[in-house]
């Protein structure tokens, strides 16, 4: 008996309006790196449904950055801390040092993947350099009297630093150790909020909220020139140099990501997102990567929403796009029929999934306005149903994977939703803290007013299940467009916190508790009765729980932050996938018999196989 991970779907990285967001990629062009919640994800380009976490930072990170050596990465959280850690094999911290009294904004490495200079915002001061093995001084950041943005360090000797700050200043860095040698005034007059030595260490390039574009000298930092004057029409957040040190690439809240040429200062590709001539805040691009060691010349950029968008010379659009979550997945769905997940976020977002690539889509139409609660499929009309807490029932086409037509108010703040089915009758039925409201062809066809405060719902043909905080789990007889009480099972030891029918002919019925603990029934006698309570292996609330196909194993997820996996045959046996998700599981669902997906807090999906469980 086992369950091993089988790969990690990551979340997109988390984005800030107004401010950068760095992406990285190492030396020889195979992976991108980059901050998302409390995590770092480190992701294949070519595969982006192979990634690893890092989740060592107990805050929110902010900023990744591999070594030139490609082994290692260095990532800053909102404390001030910066880890440094192995992101070949697996993922030890070699250090995790203090650096400011505040947010790290921006890492860089020299040359020999030794040295490194976070910056950000701090009280004493706004950044620091130091060894990456040991954590000691090599040399002070100094020259700012704002919060720094952005750094980079030229990788040939001489060594050289550049800061640019919200002080409208470029500090220029001489090293090892690095001292402050000058401080470059008047070439912006807003934020700096990206600087880059070109690989070759000829260049520096600076970029900023004034829409202007800066060379100086790499040696000497002596201004050289000013390009693209009046071509972005907004901030831009981020620059990135080809390898062949004759290009950059830019990223803009203009929609837009431009490549220019040094020599001539001209902008020879231009890529605008999202449709032509609307202005769409999702589409700002906030930041930009370009992978050296390709042969196909690929540039990554990333939009306000976390995607990534995989950019080609000659290609007027992205190649792909890399979609996913960005906020704490807090519901999960499965269909059959065509294999998806369904996931909803904190912040109303939908996806759907395909459960062998591992490739995101984003549910097209008019989504909820922020947290998603629950989702009810519908295999016989190929209709997902979701509620969220903007109060509303919305459809969802599974084969077009869109939103349709229009969302229907409910009674109130929705507590679960489920479908279920009495002869050639099929409705959505909504629990509230007021009624369990019943639903088809999108308009109301009945209520039944409840006295109790209503947490999950669940049903199995005709038969609907109302989990709720008094501890009594209601279990009623569903006939067209009413329900009528079945029974009452009031075993559970705290508020039942979710529930789930089993998919055989005599289903079982699993209920969750807030406590951690599992109560599982049958109705073999024509009764419904408790089967067992030995699976209690969560320490805090259940959060979700799936059968398999066969019906005779289950899957749970807690807040806890673990997977358990229980059996019918051995209820005291279990197989456990201990910190599965930081922060919580949101959603467990089984995809076949060894099989299975979990979602959580970190806003990742993550596959498992489950192996020996009879």
């Amino acid at each position: 008996m086992s369950i091993k991970a089988d790969g990690i779907w990551a979340a997109s990285p988390s984005t800030t309006r107004g401010s950068p967001t760095p992406l990285s990629s190492d030396a020889k062009g195979e992976r991108i790196a980059y901050a998302s919640n409390k995590s770092i994800f480190v992701r294949s380009i070519d595969n982006p449904e192979i990634s690893k976490q890092y989740i060592a930072h107990t805050a929110q990170t902010t900023v990744a950055r591999f070594s030139p050596s490609g082994f290692y990465v260095a990532s800053g959280d909102i404390t001030g801390t910066v880890r440094v850690w192995d992101c070949v094999g697996e993922g030890a911290t070699k250090g995790g040092y203090h650096i400011i009294a505040g947010r790290i904004n921006d890492i860089a490495w020299d040359g020999d993947s030794q040295r490194i200079i976070a910056v950000g915002d701090g009280k004493e001061r706004f950044g620091h350099c130091i060894t990456a093995d040991s954590g000691n001084s090599v040399g002070e950041i100094s020259g700012h009297s704002s919060q720094i943005n952005c750094v980079s360090i030229r990788q040939q000797r001489p060594l050289r630093a550049a800061t640019g700050s919200d002080d409208t200043s470029l500090a220029f860095f001489h090293g090892a150790p690095f001292k402050f040698n000058t401080s470059v005034r008047g070439k912006h007059d807003k934020f700096i909020y990206g600087t880059a030595f070109s690989p070759d260490g000829a260049y520096l390039v600076s970029v900023g909220s004034d829409r202007r574009i800066w060379i100086y000298d790499g040696k000497t930092g002596e201004a050289q020139k000013q390009i693209g004057e009046g071509e972005h029409k907004g901030s831009i957040f981020g620059v990135a140099w080809a390898k062949d040190s004759k290009r950059f690439v830019t990223a803009s809240a203009d929609q837009t990501v431009k490549i220019w040429e040094v020599e001539t200062g001209k902008c020879v590709q231009n890529w605008r997102m999202g449709e032509e001539g609307v202005v769409s805040i999702p589409d700002q691009q906030v930041g930009v990567t370009w992978p050296h060691g390709r042969s196909d010349g690929l540039i990554i950029s990333v939009d306000l929403e976390g995607n990534l968008n995989y950019l080609i010379e000659g290609n007027a659009k992205p190649v792909k796009v890399v979609r996913g979550h960005q906020k704490a997945i807090t519901a999960a769905g499965f269909t059959e029929d065509n294999k998806s997940l369904w996931t909803g976020s904190y912040d109303g977002r939908v996806c759907a999934w395909n459960s062998s690539t591992g490739v995101a889509e984003k549910v097209d139409g008019e989504t909820h306005s922020n947290y998603v609660n629950g989702f009810a499929a519908s295999g016989s009309e190929g209709r997902i149903y979701s509620v969220g807490w903007d109060d509303t029932l919305r459809t969802i086409d599974s084969s077009s994977r869109t939103f349709a037509g229009s969302s229907v108010k409910t009674e109130g703040q929705p507590k679960g939703v489920t479908v279920s089915t009495s002869g050639s009758d099929a409705a959505t039925l909504v629990a509230t803290p007021s009624a369990i409201t019943i639903y088809a062809n999108g308009s109301q066809v009945g209520s039944t007013p409840i006295k109790y405060t209503p947490t999950c719902m669940a049903a199995s043909g005709s038969i609907v299940a109302v989990g709720a905080e008094d501890k009594v789990l209601r279990l009623y007889t569903f006939t067209g467009s009413s329900l009528s009480p079945l029974t009452e099972l009031r075993d559970a030891t705290a508020a039942i916190s979710t529930i789930s029918f089993s998919a055989s002919s005599s289903p079982y019925l699993a209920a969750g508790l807030s406590n951690g603990k599992i109560f599982v029934y049958n109705n073999s006698s024509g009764e419904w009765s408790l089967l067992t309570n030995r699976w209690s292996a969560h320490t805090a609330r259940v959060t979700s729980i799936a059968w398999s196909q066969d019906g005779k194993k289950a899957v749970s997820g807690g807040l806890d932050t673990n997977v358990f996996v229980w059996s019918i045959a051995d209820p005291g046996k279990r197989v456990k996938a201990l910190n599965a998700h930081k922060d919580g599981v949101g959603g467990v669902v089984w995809v076949d018999e060894s099989k299975v997906l979990s979602c959580g807090a970190d806003a990742a999906v993550k596959c498992w196989k489950v192996e020996g469980v009879q």
